[in-house]
């Protein structure tokens, strides 16, 4: 397999490439990172490493130009509320693309960031369309790797975050979804798997060909993970589980909202299905990473445990 030292990150710009994209640059490697405005690129950009383009990576074009003089893809991109066919567009047609791109620049080695509880018969569109982009990128002649996060939490989330934010403002938290389950991973730890992935050499087997569920050490409901978020943040409320119908109201609801909605009823069709490690695939300690506690890292950016979990946090991330 050759040598990586020049990768190129699609979504280097969002929560999780920005991690991507520091690690990969404390490795050595230079990477590029396509970004529609360069000004969205203003977290990645000072590194001396990374070079930003400005790019539409779903014109094939542009994609194919953007492939030259790379020894690998990073695939990120992804979004999480959409019509049938916004989700068809970023996560099936962009992925064949980017097997084809591939395919013509004669370069084989993708990391492909998916999710866990994908399947082609699941509840929600986003599910659906995330497993059909799997089976375009395993139908073509690549050398590729596909992680399967659970829910990602970390500093700048929009996870933790906004259920402390919620709590500092409500007198308590109307939720949907309350007894969903999750296995919240590290950002840090997503990015080290990616990392890991593309330096396939140091580890124990090939990552080429398999897939990785990346899954934090506990299981938590949603209910919980809401409690957690309040308790680290300024205040812990009482929460309030909403019924399967009231709960599809309030979804309806925020998706009339401007802006990205909270809550959509794709998202509670989602949630249907427990979004935890399967053990069909192996995890994360097959990529030598021993994967962090929400326990550990939420106190560190949610707010009154101070600068003793901010060490603990960074001596975490220093590891990977």
């Amino acid at each position: 397999m050759t040598r990586i030292s020049n990768v190129l990150v699609l979504g280097g710009t969002g929560f999780v490439g920005r991690h991507v994209c520091e690690k990969l640059h404390r490795q050595g490697w230079h990477i590029t990172v396509p970004t529609r405005r360069a000004l969205n690129a203003a977290e990645v950009q000072p590194l001396p490493r990374v070079t930003v383009i400005e790019a539409n990576v779903h014109d094939p074009a542009q994609l194919h130009a953007l492939m030259e003089g790379h020894d690998a893809v990073v695939n990120l991109v992804a979004i999480l509320h959409g019509s049938e066919e916004a989700f068809e567009r970023v996560h099936v047609e962009l992925p064949l693309a980017l097997a084809q791109t591939c395919a013509a620049a004669d370069l084989k080695r993708v990391v492909h960031v998916s999710a866990l509880g994908v399947s082609l018969d699941a509840p929600s569109r986003y599910q659906r369309s995330k497993a059909r982009g799997e089976e375009v990128l395993r139908g073509a002649s690549l050398d590729l790797t596909i992680l399967r996060p659970s829910v990602i939490f970390g500093a700048g989330d929009r996870f933790l975050n906004l259920f402390a934010r919620m709590q500092s403002v409500l007198p308590l938290v109307p939720l949907a979804g309350a007894s969903a389950r999750f296995q919240p991973v590290w950002v840090e730890d997503v990015a080290s798997a990616v990392v890991a992935s593309l330096r396939d050499t140091d580890l124990p087997m090939s990552s080429v060909g398999q897939t990785f569920e990346c899954a934090g050490p506990e299981v938590f409901t949603l209910a919980d993970l809401v409690r957690l978020a309040g308790r680290h943040g300024s205040r812990q409320r009482a929460v309030l589980p909403l019924p399967a119908a009231l709960a599809r109201l309030q979804a309806r609801f925020m998706e009339l909202l401007p802006g990205e909605p909270l809550m959509s009823r794709d998202n509670l069709d989602a949630m249907s299905v427990d979004n935890v490690a399967t053990n069909q695939w192996p995890g994360l300690a097959s990529l030598g990473i021993e994967a962090a506690s929400v326990h550990t890292i939420a106190p560190t950016y949610l707010g009154n445990q101070g600068g003793r979990s901010r060490l603990l946090a960074y001596r975490h991330s220093a590891r990977r």
